[in-house]
């Protein structure tokens, strides 16, 4: 881009791309110089011109820029940038010892914002990147992006595929598909490691990416706790809690997922741990499996998919997850451990806490914090920006 646009901020507005956070928001614009386009790359000034940084332009919400680069030395995104950005993202991953392991070889390379790229989510599973772009300024970087991968991991990479059609903004590409940016589908089932545990993912078709990454840490926490208990993991999606509670020694595991497509990934799983014998999975909504259901149950698991997507949507979730941590509670048998999660990026830990709180109170059970449990560190969280920390957990023993 020869004559990229200029967002010029209000006097005072500037104090936050000082401090590294990595949105503008539509009401700190002053004035646009030039043409703009949802995706582009803009620079951003202070009002009296000094440049603040280079980001992606977005017309369509509230967040009007997402900052890629700051400060005056600030570039337009070339080649080398994108090198650059997964190449310090990948070292990082290497440092983290998630790279090269020869018991796991799933892991996240890019986190959005925890990794300075706003809008842009990258998952490797084994040989295979798996890219969601959740800006339009992303969607329209995959060619670059997918280039800067290949050249990042070299032949450690098979595939390259892009599952943005989901998470774009869809008023801005309404004939977004996912697709093979570089090689193609082998056809066959595929199978990542994680902790030594085998797990078929299905990147094309499931959801988000097609693995829950990030409860890795937790799930290998689960499994200290799981020999010789009887457990109940709700919202199971592919299995994770269930197959670690398993290879662990649990007497029993049951599953439970409103999705049959989700409850088919988690039996064969259930069949790869090779202790399928000691497993039952549910199509049924969670909520109405505890409501219809009296068995009692050692460890508990409580991950839903998020209940609020923005601040509006708060209070509802608080109470959504009362409901649903009282319904939990009441299947623990005394002395059972519950594990209880949000991915509600608005609800913040201690409002999540809250609502357990109240759960507890309303079962009239005796509850103890065992852990808080957050995101493991291939998803990090920026310092400059805290928004980022979004997943929460508790365990709780309960009497």
């Amino acid at each position: 881009m020869l004559n990229p646009a200029t967002i010029v901020l209000k006097n005072g507005k500037d104090h936050s791309l000082r401090r590294r956070h990595p949105w503008v928001f539509s009401g700190a614009i002053a004035r646009v110089k030039g043409d703009t386009h949802e995706g582009d790359a803009v620079l951003v000034e202070a009002i009296d011109g000094e440049l603040l940084g280079v980001g992606h332009f977005s017309g369509g919400g509230s967040i009007a820029v997402r900052m890629l680069d700051f400060g005056q030395n600030a570039v337009l995104p070339t080649a080398e940038f994108w090198q650059a950005k997964l190449g310090n993202a990948y070292q990082l991953r290497q440092r983290l010892r998630l790279t090269g392991a020869a018991d796991t070889d799933v892991f996240r390379l890019i986190h959005a914002e925890g990794d300075g790229l706003p809008g842009l989510i990258i998952d490797v599973y084994g040989d295979v990147a798996v890219v969601q772009a959740h800006s339009v300024g992303m969607y329209r970087a995959r060619p670059e992006i997918a280039a800067a991968l290949q050249v990042v991991f070299g032949d450690k990479l098979r595939a390259i595929y892009d599952k943005s059609a989901e998470t774009v903004p869809g008023n801005a590409v309404p004939d977004a598909q996912n697709g093979y940016l570089f090689g193609e589908s082998t056809g066959t089932e595929h199978l990542v490691t994680e902790n030594g545990h085998q797990f078929a993912v299905d990147w094309e078709t499931g959801q988000k990416t097609g693995f829950f990454i990030d409860q890795r840490d937790n799930r290998a926490l689960l499994a200290r706790y799981s020999p010789g208990r009887r457990v109940l993991n709700t919202f199971c999606y592919t299995g994770g809690f269930s197959v670690y509670a398993l290879e662990a020694g649990a007497e029993l595991v049951h599953s439970v997922d409103s999705s049959k497509k989700a409850i088919a990934l988690t039996e064969r799983n259930a069949e790869l741990s090779r202790h399928a014998d000691r497993h039952a999975a549910y199509p049924d909504d969670v909520l109405g499996f505890l409501k219809n259901h009296s068995a009692q149950y050692d460890l508990l698991v409580l991950d839903p998919p998020a209940y609020a997507k923005h601040m509006g949507a708060r209070h509802a979730a608080l109470m959504g997850y009362k409901r649903l941590n009282a319904a939990g509670i009441a299947h623990l048998a005394p002395g059972g451990l519950l594990f209880t999660f949000s991915c509600s990026q608005v609800v913040s830990p201690e409002l999540f806490e809250g609502a357990v709180l109240a759960a507890a109170i309303e079962a009239g059970r005796p509850a103890r914090i065992l852990h808080r449990l957050t995101q493991p560190a291939d998803h990090p969280v920026s310092l400059f920006h805290p928004e980022g920390a979004y997943l929460k957990g508790l365990v709780l023993a309960v009497e």
